[in-house]
């Protein structure tokens, strides 16, 4: 599918490598190219608007739930580049923390001595150092990713967190993002206090089959591809009935067509391919 688009094998080979590696496979490239790989549709850009403004609002602990490979990390980076200058962004990806690991993970991003602290103690000195940075106009906000394997421990901390305030408003905003299996956790009689405090919820849908195409596509037209698109209907038929519309999994279907159909020589990726 490549044939007459480039030129010359070795440049074509260039050029294939080039759009596998940005459009379907490496996580250094998404990361360099996020915002422009970010797809706004199938409700993504709504909720990421809705969780900035959750956030900025100091609505306290927000939640966003998905399958597995729905896109969560992808919306979570997001969130990081798109916030305001004024909000300081805390990013714990080990959800395994302890509950005093989770109180000196925080502290050791704002920059605080954590050693020797007893939990009161450590969690005074939070608070204090939450309360200047408000008072020099900034906001707080921690982002946990894959909140469901927290300890039931740590989970009873991120509601205790949730209680650091001052007369106004709160000092710190938590957005936890999860697999179902939180809202399953939460739902327990002994999480109801922390469920009560989550003022809003979101759920990553998968696309739906019609959805598919037009995501393709705009990952193609995102690497720079600018020749017409080398799936065919029955590809993208295939592609959405297999992934069940899940991100991660489109991207893998789709770029493993790519490179069957490359390897034999097709200027067209076909359901054969898939």
């Amino acid at each position: 599918f490549m044939i007459g688009v480039w030129g010359g094998e070795e440049r074509q080979y260039a050029s294939l490598k080039f759009f596998l590696y940005t459009m379907f496979g490496s996580a250094l490239m998404l990361v360099a190219f996020l915002a422009l790989f970010f797809v706004t549709g199938a409700n993504r850009g709504p909720t990421l608007d809705a969780l900035i403004y959750a956030i900025t609002q100091d609505e306290g602990i927000v939640k966003v739930t998905g399958e597995v490979g729905s896109g969560k990390t992808m919306l979570c980076r997001m969130l990081l580049e798109r916030l305001p200058d004024d909000v300081e962004s805390l990013y714990l990806a080990n959800p395994s923390l302890s509950r005093s690991e989770i109180l000196g993970a925080i502290a050791d991003e704002l920059g605080i001595p954590a050693d020797g602290k007893t939990t009161h103690s450590m969690i005074r000195t939070l608070q204090d150092a939450l309360v200047e940075r408000y008072a020099a106009g900034k906001r707080v906000v921690i982002m946990i990713d894959e909140a469901h394997a927290m300890p039931a421990e740590s989970l009873e901390e991120i509601r205790l967190l949730s209680n650091l305030e001052s007369k106004a408003t709160k000092l710190l905003q938590i957005a936890l993002f999860a697999q179902p299996e939180l809202d399953e956790r939460l739902a327990a009689n002994d999480m109801r206090q922390l469920r009560e405090r989550i003022t809003q919820h979101f759920n990553l849908s998968p696309l739906k089959a019609g959805e598919v195409g037009s995501y393709i596509e705009f990952r193609l037209r995102a690497a720079g591809y600018r020749g017409p698109n080398p799936f065919s209907a029955r590809a993208i038929e295939t592609i959405a009935r297999l992934s069940e519309g899940l991100s991660r999994r489109i991207n893998i279907l789709a770029d493993k067509a790519l490179l069957a159909a490359y390897s034999v020589g097709a200027q067209q990726v076909d359901a054969a391919e898939v």
